[in-house]
């Protein structure tokens, strides 16, 4: 016999495996759960287009709020995806691993491959939204929604709720494994942690030669200065900021393993 629970998990997915999950599993599914109702507004609004252009009365800014409406959904819902498991999967070899397999398995997807293109989404996004901003960017239709930077600012901060939603289910699954303090999250995404880093690294240095050069300088020139730039590495190069991360990174794993006093 199903329980009212079993019920409630069926039809709402953030419900299952409620007991496992951290705070920023719970922050993202209550987020999808207030972004699910953008889906009637949606489809209210793919009607009401239909029905105006069939008589005639074609609303352009009805079809940019459809895109609007469809795009802001759909980012929101990867991350939903990601904290309940609803996304498609192709389980061929994945559903006969042992309970252990499965769990490296996901934390290897979601910190090796997945968080680090999230990561790179977020950057170049991020200059994405803010020359929209600058130039006001909108619609280009006449009657179209003109404040189309809305929706591009949007679309960066989702890759951060995206990104929340990637680090709390790979702290789920490490948490079936070991303790997941903090110098274990940090060491077992490694290349995530110094993505981050190299990230914080490179806008703090940016901001700070920004900040104490001449405005007639430009933002090209400043990306191209020395301390910005990269010495060969054997046949390679290698950007100063990502040597850089990689021994802060290695520090604060350090830091963070000789400060937890607990039991391994």
């Amino acid at each position: 016999m199903q329980t009212t629970d079993s019920v409630v998990q069926i039809a709402d997915p953030g419900e299952r495996g409620k007991e496992e999950h951290n705070r920023g599993d719970r922050f993202v599914v209550n987020v999808g759960n207030l972004f699910a109702w953008i889906f009637p507004i949606l489809m209210i609004a793919i009607v009401a287009q239909v029905f105006l252009r069939s008589s005639g009365m074609n609303q352009a800014w009805l079809d940019d709020l459809q895109w609007w409406l469809y795009g802001a959904s759909s980012l929101i819902a990867i991350a939903y995806a990601v904290t309940t498991d609803s996304h498609v999967r192709v389980d061929i070899f994945h559903e006969n691993f042992s309970a252990r397999g499965k769990n490296i398995v996901e934390i290897f997807a979601l910190v090796w491959l997945f968080l680090p293109f999230i990561l790179l989404a977020w950057d170049q996004t991020l200059h994405y939204a803010i020359s929209s901003v600058q130039i006001g960017e909108g619609s280009d239709s006449p009657n179209g929604l003109h404040r189309l930077w809305i929706l591009k600012v949007f679309m960066n901060l989702t890759f951060v709720v995206i990104g929340i939603a990637i680090w709390s289910a790979y702290v789920r699954n490490l948490a079936r494994m070991t303790r997941p303090v903090l110098w274990k999250q940090l060491l077992y995404a490694f290349p995530s942690t110094m993505y981050i880093v190299d990230l914080v690294l490179y806008y703090a240095i940016w901001w700070g030669v920004r900040l104490t050069t001449p405005a007639e300088i430009s933002d090209r020139d400043i990306a191209k200065s020395p301390i910005l730039g990269a010495f060969e590495f054997g046949e390679q190069e290698m950007a100063h900021t990502v040597a850089l991360a990689f021994v802060v990174t290695l520090g604060l794993i350090v830091i963070a393993r000789l400060f937890d006093r607990g039991e391994d």
